[in-house]
């Protein structure tokens, strides 16, 4: 499938460098959907961690990864190290999963979490960084279609992941999710030292251009966080709502959250198409206005086959934001792949942090109330992306004319 995305004529040998790229990014993914949805599980059956210690570790958790994945971004940026990184992140997360399989200390493995699992969390943006390093240097310019191509893996891999994972609780325990999740990175480490080549770091322009100024990125990640934020806590409080409020079922709530899995699929490939001939601003603010109609949409529900049939603008709105995001930050930082990659890629766990509190207020208000948030958090995202790249008030002026030469002057 990632062969497909790169048809450019002169980047013939793209290929050979993006389908193991692809490959690892599969198996990465999957090692982190078999793991992810059990964690709080884990902490509180295994290793018999309280609501407070557990809710500390998830905190500490993306915290901890954010702050790695910042300081990776900025020095790969520098030196020709992109797959070395590749390998060294795939491996940390190849260590943390071997040795959660069998620690069931909570202080050794919060010890793990703030150390070794951190750095396993740049392995994303890296792998994102080094793909349009790759591109670029053999004249492409579809790096946007490439990287939402690769988002795509990601989403299958949540497809088939959860409930692997389950399957292989039942069948050996946490110890037996954890060494498959370590297998996969092994595969991954794998792929990073035998089969990448290395990539010279992107030059970077001489002269900034203006749109691309420091505050104008920050205020694009800052709309990014907000539009994911709307994203993690609309999934957060989907079962409860429907449980609750709309009389289904916790089978429904999988239902409905694997057909949104589903339909992001094609419409990644299809907005990373678009990609060819839209500007990816342009995209992006669609999908955040596609995220403020999906959740006004729940909000209004009163049947559980609403929910069920608004998961196609669900699906919009994941493939636009989530699908362009990275590339769209990269774009706005040329020659810093690696640092753009991780603003955009540290969005979802900041979102994760600040969705904490609204969901408890979810819970003491009713769970639509968590719509309505998600609806105003994309709404005000939308606009931070709007006026983003909006002259300043002062650019806008009409300039002086110039005094006229009085006489005598040449």
């Amino acid at each position: 499938m990632v062969t497909s995305t790169l048809a450019d004529a002169p980047v013939s040998k793209a290929p050979k460098v993006l389908v193991p790229l692809g490959v690892m990014f599969l198996f990465v993914g999957l090692s982190t959907s078999i793991v992810g949805p059990f964690v709080s599980l884990f902490l509180s059956t295994a290793v018999k961690a309280d609501p407070v210690h557990v809710a500390a570790f998830l905190v500490a958790g993306p915290v901890s990864m954010v702050v790695s994945s910042t300081v990776i971004g900025r020095l790969s940026d520098r030196k020709a190290v992109r797959r070395q990184v590749l390998a060294v992140a795939a491996a940390a997360g190849g260590v943390s999963a071997t040795a959660t399989a069998f620690v069931r200390d909570y202080w050794v493995l919060l010890a793990l979490t703030l150390t070794v699992t951190a750095i396993s969390g740049s392995l994303f943006p890296q792998a994102f960084a080094y793909a349009r390093e790759a591109l670029e240097q053999r004249g492409s310019t579809r790096a946007a279609m490439t990287i939402s191509t690769l988002r795509m893996l990601f989403s299958i891999a949540w497809v088939a992941g959860p409930p692997a994972a389950a399957f292989l609780v039942e069948l050996g325990g946490f110890r037996v999710l954890y060494l498959s999740a370590a297998t996969m990175y092994a595969a991954a480490v794998l792929v990073a030292v035998f089969v990448l080549g290395d990539v010279a770091p992107t030059p970077k322009p001489q002269r900034e251009a203006p749109e691309h100024a420091p505050s104008r990125v920050l205020q694009v990640v800052a709309a990014l966080t907000l539009v994911q934020a709307a994203g993690v806590l609309g999934v957060q409080a989907l079962p409860l709502f429907l449980s609750h409020d709309l009389r289904g079922s916790v089978r429904d709530a999988g239902l409905v959250l694997g057909l949104c899995a589903a339909l992001e699929i094609p419409l990644m490939l299809g907005f990373g198409a678009l990609s060819t001939r839209w500007p990816l601003r342009r995209l992006v603010v669609i999908g955040a206005g596609l995220g403020v109609l999906y959740y006004v949409l729940v909000t209004a529900s009163v049947h559980t086959w609403q929910v069920a049939a608004a998961q196609l603008v669900n699906a919009s709105f994941i493939a636009a934001v989530q699908g362009l995001g990275i590339s769209y930050v990269q774009e706005m930082l040329p020659g810093e792949p690696g640092r753009a990659a991780t603003l955009a890629g540290n969005a979802y766990p900041v979102a994760a942090i600040l969705v904490g509190p609204l969901f408890g207020l979810a819970q003491h208000f009713g769970y639509r109330y968590a719509y309505a948030a998600a609806a105003t958090l994309c709404l005000t995202g939308a606009v931070l992306l709007l006026t983003a790249h909006r002259k300043p008030h002062a650019d806008r002026r009409p300039k002086p004319a110039e005094p006229l030469p009085t006489p005598g002057q040449a």
